[in-house]
């Protein structure tokens, strides 16, 4: 916890300081960067004067919290980098009046997130750096070559009190869960659950993705496509598949997914149909078969198609491996 004199909040200063999520996006809680832009923006007619450190743990601090109000651990480089006896290195920098300065941190450089669910953050800057300092009375000592000596305690402000920002509200999700083909599983939007694959027939899982796709339910309509295996049914995908290395062949079905739901590659699969029935399902213990007519808007006229889907079993899961597109001919109406 930083000691000191109180926040002071920019708005009373006449000196604004902002955060947002500079790449807002899924956060989980074991993946990824959570990158933080901090403005500070000068509203008062004369400079505002600064000093900024080369290590940003000195100049600003991340309060987090959970929706209980209790304050989330520091990360553990955060602790050691404040308690070492050591020279920081800071730059001065001045703001005209109107004028802004912003920089980005990852907030996993300062708190460690133990747990999931919903917490608010907000940012300190402290403008005359942060000191460790063995006793609260102890004095600060700057450096006239840009450098000021910290020793090991607990931790309090320089002269000067720090701005106060804007709160962020932030969601952290459970870990990814990785499917067979290297693809995180993603969670059940409707459900607010991660997706499990169950132990359905054939027909039901054909029945599954294509409603899924109806309703624009991506992550349940890639649940059980074998997308390895599709991919690779296009002879030139699957001699470049054989080159790469398994880097390359994860992001090789990444691009094949993003591909299917932007409708770039195997673009019957991603269209959407007004109405299907099931019209047969043939299948051995470790293979399967299922045809179902499908219709489609086009135009004017409702098409009218029919899909073979090829499957294959593999520990009790039913995947689709593959399918073929057959031109029935127009319709006037869907059948009831």
């Amino acid at each position: 916890m930083l000691l000191g004199l109180p926040p002071l909040a920019g708005a009373d200063s006449g000196i604004g300081f902002n955060i947002r999520f500079f790449d807002r996006r899924v956060y989980h809680i074991d993946e990824g960067p959570i990158f933080v832009q901090a403005t500070i923006t000068n509203n008062n007619p004369t400079p505002f004067r600064f000093r900024l450190a080369n290590e940003r743990a000195f100049s600003v601090d991340f309060d987090v919290r959970t929706a209980a109000n209790r304050p989330v651990q520091a990360a553990a480089n955060l602790v050691r980098l404040r308690s070492q006896s050591r020279q920081v290195f800071f730059r001065e920098i001045s703001l005209a009046a109107g004028e802004s300065f912003s920089f980005i941190e990852d907030l996993r450089d300062f708190v460690t997130f133990t747990h999931t669910g919903t917490f608010v953050v907000q940012a300190r800057l402290y403008p005359e750096l942060i000191q460790t300092i063995a006793h609260p009375e102890a004095a600060w000592h700057s450096s006239p070559v840009g450098a000021t000596g910290i020793t090991p305690g607990s931790l309090l402000s320089a002269a000067g009190r720090p701005l106060l920002s804007n709160r962020l509200s932030l969601n952290i999700r459970p870990p990814l869960l990785i499917g067979p083909d290297g693809i995180p599983l993603e969670l059940d939007v409707a459900a607010h659950a991660v997706l499990v694959r169950e132990r359905l027939p054939p027909d039901e899982v054909v029945s599954f993705v294509i409603t899924a796709r109806q309703r624009g339910q991506w992550e349940r309509f890639f649940l059980y496509l074998d997308l390895e295996a599709m991919l690779r049914r296009d002879g030139y995908r699957n001699r470049q598949w054989l080159v790469e290395s398994e880097e390359g062949r994860q992001q090789m079905l990444a691009r094949y997914r993003l591909d299917l739901q932007n409708a770039v590659v195997d673009e019957a699969l991603s269209l959407i149909p007004l109405h299907y029935v099931i019209e047969r399902t043939v299948f051995t213990a470790t293979e399967g078969t299922v045809v179902t007519t499908q219709y489609f808007r086009e135009g004017n006229f409702i098409q009218r198609k029919r899909y073979e889907w090829y499957l294959e079993r593999r520990d009790d899961i039913w995947y689709i491996v593959g399918f073929s597109v057959f031109l029935l001919g127009a319709v006037d109406r869907i059948p009831d």
